[in-house]
């Protein structure tokens, strides 16, 4: 089973082109998957926009009430996810923005590495182009740097990427470890950073997937805050650092 886990907040003008896209990709890349969607407070006409959608696809749409922000319904969508999984071992969830800026186009790739033996695949941004904020240009570009001597995967190139393939029983084994407490406490971009970190010491391989990312597609402002992720990376790396595991480091990138 595959498990498409979409956070979405005020995406009303996109997230119903972003499934679709989903429904026909997997229309000719055929697996079984559900879509779950985390409706995280949306004061716009998210949920009605969603409604229709959920009669002609495998389409399951929790509504979050007051907003968390994006972390925490990450988090809450792959807490689900686990939860469902009958086959955590062959199970794959995928994790993707309600803006459509990730290509569903490069959903069949992602599912091939892990079928191909990988625990953790990331779609890692290779051609930045016109349309990529230039916070975020600066911010791939530096984030490395922080990073060094910790414990992120050497397959991971773009840590702050939030379009990932994860193997289900990593993400198990990853929860069983917290015992119950919170497995995020980042928020923004930078929680992306830390479940990578979280999850490396129980992936046995981490690929990256060099992708284009669609800026031209979005249709509200950049949520994207480059000093506050930069802020709380440098937090994430000091206390991964304190916490005595193992130091990797994601490779440089252009």
């Amino acid at each position: 089973m595959i498990y498409f886990c979409i956070p979405a907040f005020n995406e009303a003008p996109t997230v119903g082109l972003l499934l679709w896209r989903i429904r026909r990709v997997m229309e000719e890349f055929p697996r079984d998957y559900e879509i779950i969607v985390l409706d995280d407070g949306s004061t716009d006409n998210t949920v009605e926009v969603l409604t229709p959608y959920s009669r002609v696809l495998p389409l399951t749409v929790i509504r979050g009430g007051q907003r968390r922000g994006y972390a925490a319904a990450v988090e809450r969508l792959i807490r689900e996810t686990v939860s469902r999984a009958s086959h955590p071992k062959r199970d794959i969830l995928i994790t993707l923005q309600a803006d459509f800026t990730e290509a569903p186009e490069d959903i069949p790739a992602l599912i091939k590495r892990i079928e191909g033996g990988a625990d953790v695949v990331e779609a890692s941004i290779v051609s930045e182009g016109e349309n990529v904020p230039r916070g975020l240009r600066w911010t791939r570009r530096g984030l490395p740097f922080i990073l060094r001597g910790t414990a992120i995967p050497e397959g991971a190139k773009d840590p702050v990427s939030g379009y990932r393939a994860y193997r289900v029983s990593v993400l198990k084994r990853t929860l069983s470890d917290r015992s119950g407490s919170p497995l995020l406490s980042t928020e923004g971009w930078a929680a992306n950073v830390e479940l990578l970190a979280a999850v490396g010491p129980h992936s046995r391989r981490t690929e990256g997937l060099e992708v284009r990312r669609r800026f031209e597609k979005r249709q509200r402002e950049s949520r994207f805050r480059p000093w506050n992720t930069f802020v709380d990376v440098w937090n994430l790396s000091r206390r991964i650092r304190g916490s005595g595991q193992p130091a990797t480091g994601p490779e440089t990138t252009a």
